[in-house]
């Protein structure tokens, strides 16, 4: 038993230290990632606690928007901003390639497109616009819930879909998610959403597995499969979605 809880608990500071910019143990940070993969909606569970807790605070000194900002920077500075560069390099690539050897060149140029920095602009833009729509009282909660789930519906991917690069920081995550990793990643993504509203949170589930499939088709079509950019593109669309969902519900 002590060391089952061990091996989690290195394995749990190895996705730490893999997601998020906070200094770990250098046997964490050799630790297997696909045996880490399964706390990846508990790494999701500090930013986004980190990051409610940065927009209760601010909240109370700051205008609404202004409050929101200042924790979408606690985020971008705890993880070293590492999602919303999948985002901006899958944009560039999908956008700027026609073929898969294309897409996988552009998505390896760490300079930035156009693509991908008009991505980046509005996806901030739209995030701070729907958590500005949402009541205060639940927004900390809404912040916490959408990192989980986001990260647990792109790291569901490791269960179906193949890794097309062999090479970079994300190779370690070339091999299958086992099914018992799978289910606990899931107990752990999405039942946090299912706390604030059961039918909001099943809708908000139904609608979030229809993207991942959507997503997932694409990928694949274009590349073949998926790479670690196309995981942190996926956890942004994920995130917004998931406000979205939330915003529209309020609005009925």
């Amino acid at each position: 038993m002590l060391n089952t809880l061990n091996r989690w608990r290195i394995e749990f500071l190895g996705a730490v230290g893999f997601f998020t910019r906070i200094p770990v143990s250098d046997e964490a940070l050799r630790s297997n990632l696909n045996q880490s993969a399964k706390f990846f909606p508990l790494v999701g569970l500090l930013v986004g606690g980190v990051s409610a807790i940065v927009l209760w605070l601010a909240m109370e000194v700051f205008p609404l928007r202004v409050a929101i900002v200042l924790s979408m920077i606690a985020s971008l500075l705890l993880t070293g901003a590492f999602h919303e560069d999948g985002l901006a390099d899958s944009v560039d690539g999908f956008g700027g390639g026609y073929d898969k050897e294309a897409v996988l060149r552009i998505m390896q140029d760490s300079r930035i497109g156009s693509f991908g920095a008009i991505a980046l602009v509005l996806a901030m833009g739209l995030k701070l616009e729907l958590l500005a729509s949402v009541p205060e009282e639940f927004l900390p909660y809404l912040v916490v819930a959408a990192h989980m789930a986001s990260r647990f519906f792109a790291v569901s991917y490791l269960a179906s879909l193949e890794y097309v690069r062999y090479e970079g920081k994300s190779k370690p995550l070339a091999t299958r998610l086992a099914m018992p990793s799978l289910v606990f990643a899931g107990i752990c993504g999405i039942a946090p959403l299912l706390f604030l509203d059961m039918l909001l949170g099943l809708i908000c589930i139904g609608l979030l597995t229809v993207m991942r499939w959507l997503l997932g088709r694409y990928f694949v079509r274009r590349i073949g499969g998926y790479t670690g950019d196309c995981l942190g593109f996926a956890q942004q669309v994920f995130e917004l979605l998931i406000y979205a969902v939330f915003v529209a519900w309020l609005a009925f």
